[in-house]
């Protein structure tokens, strides 16, 4: 089956983000599928309003901190 140049357009819109999963994989040698843990540091006030926010809705900091940078974006 021969693609034409408007198939090959659709392909590349639809799939886009995949695409640039695997040309970041090919760079890194890494995959951007599940966690990693990392070290950094808050202020004590932040950590503070963190367990707040922890004992409120039940959810882990980590996804906390994770749900609010995605909302960011």
């Amino acid at each position: 089956m021969q693609l034409n140049e408007k198939r090959i357009k659709y392909i590349l819109n639809k799939y886009k983000e995949m695409f640039e999963i695997l040309e970041n994989y090919d760079k890194t040698r890494e995959w951007p599928i599940g966690r990693k843990r990392i070290d950094i540091t808050l202020s004590k006030k932040i950590i503070y309003k963190l367990k707040l926010i922890k004992k409120k809705t039940g959810k882990p900091i980590s996804i906390i901190i994770e749900e609010s940078i995605n909302k960011s974006i």
